[in-house]
């Protein structure tokens, strides 16, 4: 039975096009028709500009740049017939999630002329080229060049405003992924330097009409609360800033996730369910 309120617009992540997620698209996007979503985004990660910043399972795998590339091409081929196949029992929005790193820009804004996706989810995922969130091990290595926790966060932040100021990206991704190996997380988005770009960050989502990605991985994880932490999404919620569920699925076990528990927090915290199809700013 269909739920016109259950979408994600973050996840579709598959084994066949990311080596760090399992199973193939068309079975994950089986599972969302399966489970009643009349809308979904499949957002896989962009190829890297260059080696310095392949994955480490795609170095495990020996895999190249270029190999990368080839698979991301194959992945739009393969995710335009999905659309088509399923056009009368699912919308699908063919996207993609793009990474924040020395060069990114002219490299996203050259695969979006090439693939002209629907909509993009504007990521960060490293700090000072530092991929930060793919092990404890990385993140700490993060936190000491930076020198503290505190510069962590505030050079996040910074890359991010830079992010979305030049992508302009209809999804901000996981908003808050900087705190992903912090326990200590709540006290430190409160501190006022950390906060100050927090919010110069909200506002300019605010005035380029964007979404945050209400990032639900954390919970498939077990941890007490999704990307974006309850601080920010009471600002959010304040700046009418429209939160989005993503269930940053990596596998069909995991499509769907977490999203009715997701619209059930933000129906109580007062968000708008009625949210926009995604589109992409040029």
């Amino acid at each position: 039975m269909k739920n016109q309120l259950l979408i994600s617009l973050h996840g579709g992540h598959s084994g066949e096009f990311c080596s760090h997620a399992e199973g193939h698209l068309e079975d994950i996007v089986l599972r969302y028709i399966s489970l009643g979503f009349t809308r979904v985004g499949i957002t896989e990660h962009i190829p890297p500009a260059h080696e310095n910043f392949l994955y480490p399972d795609e170095k495990n795998l020996g895999l190249t740049a270029h190999d990368i590339q080839n698979r991301f091409e194959a992945y739009f081929k393969t995710l335009r017939a999905l659309q088509k196949k399923y056009a009368s029992k699912i919308r699908i929005f063919a996207g993609m999630e793009t990474e924040t790193y020395t060069g990114y820009a002219a490299h996203v804004k050259q695969l979006i002329h090439e693939f002209t996706p629907d909509y993009i989810v504007g990521s960060v995922h490293h700090v000072n080229d530092i991929c930060f969130d793919y092990s404890r091990e990385d993140y700490d290595r993060a936190v000491s060049l930076c020198g503290s926790h505190e510069a962590l966060y505030e050079t996040y932040f910074d890359q991010q405003h830079d992010m979305i100021l030049t992508l302009k990206p209809f999804v901000v991704g996981h908003f808050d992924m900087v705190r992903i190996f912090d326990p200590g997380y709540e006290k430190r988005l409160l501190i006022p330097s950390v906060r100050e770009k927090i919010l110069r960050n909200l506002s300019l989502i605010k005035s380029l009409n964007l979404v945050l990605d209400f990032n639900l991985r954390p919970l498939k994880r077990g941890e007490k609360e999704p990307y974006i932490a309850a601080s920010i999404r009471e600002t959010a919620k304040k700046m009418g800033i429209p939160l989005v569920p993503g269930d940053d699925s990596h596998g069909v076990s995991e499509a769907g996730g977490h999203v009715e528990r997701a619209i059930n927090i933000l129906t109580a915290e007062g968000f708008s369910t009625d949210w926009p199809d995604p589109v992409l700013f040029t």
